[in-house]
């Protein structure tokens, strides 16, 4: 006689209602975290990129050892 009162169908629709939100909270969290990762590795490749390109006209001799170090301690300390 309880089923036919609606319980069954209660509980399911309140286990609906909870599956739904959590669902979406967790959607909404992964892409932030994706977002906040992606920008971490941006900001790590332009100083390593910088310092490449650093090393590259130091060996060529296009700028001397103490604009080298001058200009690789700014670059490393964003």
């Amino acid at each position: 006689m309880m089923n036919m009162m609606g319980w069954g169908y209660g509980l399911m629709a309140w286990i609906g209602m909870m599956l739904v939100p959590a669902a979406i909270i967790l959607v909404v969290i992964f892409i932030v975290l994706k977002l906040i990762m992606n920008n971490n590795n941006k900001n790590e490749t332009i100083p390593s990129n910088a310092l490449r390109i650093l090393d590259e006209r130091f060996a060529r001799g296009e700028i001397d050892e103490e604009e080298y170090k001058e200009k690789k301690a700014l670059i490393l300390k964003r």
